[in-house]
């Protein structure tokens, strides 16, 4: 189970302002239910000052989903839209207190509902919004990079500046890109690489030492792949319904079992490659081979 503070609990317990607005001024729906989460906001607005005067939600998800949802709405109720386009997702888990980084996904995608809202509602008066391009969220444009889950090079882009990521295990916590078949995680490094302007060192420089894994005994050698798998792997496997299992390692070759819907994914062998065997040679050996037991 996550472990979330009291304030996220009391937040997915007890949330504020669930519901729909009949006649809201302007609604946004985000997300998709075969991924997980979706979240529909809805915003009366003054038309005179431009002020919100109510805001609801609703949303399918896990418990950040709804709590970061629901404080959100909080949030921006008095605020007028000039202000609110202004919200962050880094404003949202402030509020909270915190997020798992495993769940930071949640307040992006209430950044992204509230940003939707208030781009519709800016096309409708004829404003223009400091974040919000009118009409569509940024993250909506730009090519697609994760066509697991939709998520666009833009809204990559839009997520990793704001909250300074630097890392692909990042990427994937804040937007879920690359945490299915993990076919875009090589795409995914090199937006990295764009945005802090710095490429990666020659490949045999930033490859790992292999020789100190291959001087392990071999059940100290199972131990480390074992961890890599719980730590590294396990983790974007299970937000989307499947698993992984070690079974056997014999030499360099790494036997595993995928669980859950991982076992049926079309994509499977694209996992065990790029994914499993991605992260073994990230973080212990370049010879290792993962197969399929």
């Amino acid at each position: 189970m996550w472990d979330y503070n009291n304030k996220v609990m009391d937040y997915f317990l007890n949330p504020r302002n669930v519901g729909e607005i009949p006649d809201a001024d302007a609604e946004a729906e985000v997300g998709n239910m075969t991924c997980g989460d979706a979240l529909r906001i809805f915003l009366k607005i003054d038309e005179a000052t431009h002020k919100i005067l109510d805001a609801k939600f609703k949303t399918f998800g896990c418990a950040s989903a709804i709590a970061s949802s629901s404080i959100l709405t909080e949030i921006v109720i008095g605020m007028t839209v000039e202000e609110a386009a202004q919200v962050t997702n880094r404003d949202i888990v402030d509020r909270l207190g915190e997020l798992p980084e495993e769940k930071m996904h949640c307040s992006v995608m209430g950044m992204e509902a509230l940003q939707a809202a208030l781009g519709e509602y800016a096309k409708k008066h004829g404003l223009t919004l400091p974040e919000v391009k009118n009409g569509d969220p940024d993250d909506h444009e730009g090519r697609i990079v994760c066509k697991c889950f939709g998520v666009t090079d833009a809204k990559i882009r839009k997520v990793a500046r704001l909250n300074r990521l630097t890392t692909v295990a990042q990427v994937t916590e804040y937007t879920k890109a690359g945490g299915a078949c993990g076919a875009c995680l090589d795409q995914i490094q090199q937006i990295l690489d764009e945005i802090n302007h710095t490429a990666h060192a020659p490949a045999e420089e930033t490859k790992p030492q292999a020789g100190s894994f291959d001087s392990l005994s071999p059940v100290k050698k199972a131990l480390k792949v074992q961890e890599v798998i719980d730590k590294e792997i396990k983790p974007a496997l299970e937000r989307d319904g499947g698993s992984i299992e070690l079974i056997d390692l014999d030499g360099d070759v790494v036997k595993v079992s995928l669980r859950g819907v991982c076992a049926t994914c079309p994509n499977s062998k694209l996992t065990l490659r790029k994914l499993v065997q991605g992260k073994l040679h990230e973080f212990l050996s370049d010879r290792l081979v993962v197969e399929e037991a």
